[in-house]
């Protein structure tokens, strides 16, 4: 497990808690893998009934680490990156996120996957995935149009536009915002521990019918977008926009047809 992935239990419940917080709780590839064999465990575990996942009062996450990026692209479906993906999306129980400060790429595409979802109003929630050269991913490119109409999905995956909590209430990718990060986590701890009074198999069953329309249909979209995803960061485009963000400059696409 991951020294930056902190694993928390409480009457049925597991936090998973992202602990960097000198680099804006920005994912690593041990991070990932600490993620995934977490959310494995507790999948496997009868008295864990829920999952709360969290990066504390002050921000969720800044998106994948470039310079963990560069030195070993997730370039392959072994990758840590796509493995929690695939854990993320076949997790039988429920997962409740509570988001304040930062979202940004994955930090926002995983709470389309997740069943609730507390913001607070200082969230910022971002997918700049085309402006570094890349694709959307897990899923957003056919839940986000879906969900938004297409003309609002372009702002966000194609322009990369960035939105608050607010937003993400009325827009239906959160169930509420909160005034503040500790309100937020409180709200999702307070929702995550009222499984533990339900059925559990009722809880599971239910999960499962309402994902069940175009799930496989959605499993092909993430598995097409995350071979593409791979392409694309061996690109031109991508080395150029990874590089810049490194160095601190504008990205120059100028070169490019």
């Amino acid at each position: 497990m991951s020294e930056h992935v902190l694993v928390e239990r409480e009457r049925g419940l597991l936090t998973l808690r992202l602990n960097r917080p000198d680099k804006k709780n920005a994912l690593t590839r041990a991070m990932y893998a600490g993620l995934g064999e977490a959310l494995s465990q507790a999948e496997r575990d009868s008295d864990v009934r829920a999952v709360l996942l969290t990066g504390g009062t002050e921000c969720f996450t800044s998106g994948n680490d470039v310079a963990d990026f560069i030195q070993a692209p997730p370039t392959g479906p072994d990758s840590e990156v796509f493995r929690f993906m695939r854990t993320l999306f076949d997790f039988a129980k429920p997962i409740v996120a509570a988001v304040s400060g930062p979202a940004v790429g994955i930090g926002t595409t995983l709470l389309l996957h997740c069943d609730l979802v507390y913001v607070s109003r200082d969230a910022r929630l971002k997918m700049p995935f085309v402006s570094l050269g890349l694709c959307p991913e897990f899923g957003s490119s056919l839940i986000l149009p879906r969900l938004l109409g297409h003309a609002r999905a372009t702002e966000l995956l194609l322009l990369g536009e960035a939105f608050g909590g607010e937003q993400a209430e009325a827009w239906g990718i959160a169930n509420q915002v909160l005034d503040d990060g500790a309100a937020t986590l409180a709200k999702a701890r307070e929702m995550a521990l009222g499984f533990q009074r339900l059925a559990p198999t009722a809880v599971l069953d239910g999960k499962r019918l309402m994902r069940a329309p175009g799930r496989e249909e959605l499993r092909r979209v993430i598995e097409e977008e995350a071979a593409l995803f791979g392409q694309r960061l061996r690109s031109p485009e991508a080395i150029e926009a990874l590089s810049a963000f490194m160095q601190r400059r504008p990205a120059d696409f100028s070169r490019f047809a």
